[in-house]
């Protein structure tokens, strides 16, 4: 596998393909986070798209002794609070009623949606960086020195960031922890 700095280099000279690659490499990441900043998921493929569309634009910029991802998690951040700066009306999505249900019970599959929308609200609840720098970690694996790096703040204050956010989540989240039966509701 050819390394994110080849690839950003051949890039720069005009190589559509090798953008293409390093797309497919990072653009569940980037999803995720854009996931996690906008908290919708329209909103989100809107700002991985722009956040690419602006890697690519400025791809000669990007420092190939650095590593790619937290340039690109950096973009993606700015493109996903522009974005949500940008639309101060938010759409309501409807449910399908004709959508079949799929493996789980309508209870776990209700369970698990109160969870999802008490995470959601829990994350949305966060301070911006907080919310950024937990997603950074905890969902996309990136240390707290690169998280420092992609974020342009001191290592110290992603550290608390994370502390923080997560102290946060476990109690908004307290209610589905271990040793609680799902029949008991």
């Amino acid at each position: 596998m050819e390394p994110d700095a080849a690839l950003a280099a051949q890039a720069a000279t005009g190589d559509r393909a090798a953008f293409g690659a390093l797309v497919q490499r990072h653009q569940a990441a980037v999803r995720r986070l854009t996931r996690a900043v906008t908290g919708d998921v329209h909103d989100a493929d809107d700002a991985a798209q722009d956040a690419f569309l602006s890697a690519l634009d400025r791809i000669e910029t990007y420092d190939p002794s650095r590593p790619f991802g937290p340039w690109l998690m950096r973009i993606a951040t700015n493109a996903s609070i522009d974005l949500v700066r940008r639309r101060a009306v938010r759409r309501a999505d409807t449910l399908d009623e004709r959508a079949p249900a799929r493996g789980l019970s309508p209870a776990s599959h209700a369970e698990a949606a109160e969870i999802r929308q008490r995470l959601d609200v829990a994350l949305g609840a966060l301070p911006e960086r907080q919310r950024v720098a937990v997603t950074l970690f905890d969902v996309e694996g990136y240390s707290h020195a690169e998280i420092a790096a992609a974020l342009e703040i001191p290592e110290g204050t992603v550290r608390s960031d994370v502390f923080h956010a997560r102290r946060a989540l476990r109690v908004a989240l307290e209610p589905y922890g271990p040793g609680r039966r799902v029949e008991e509701r």
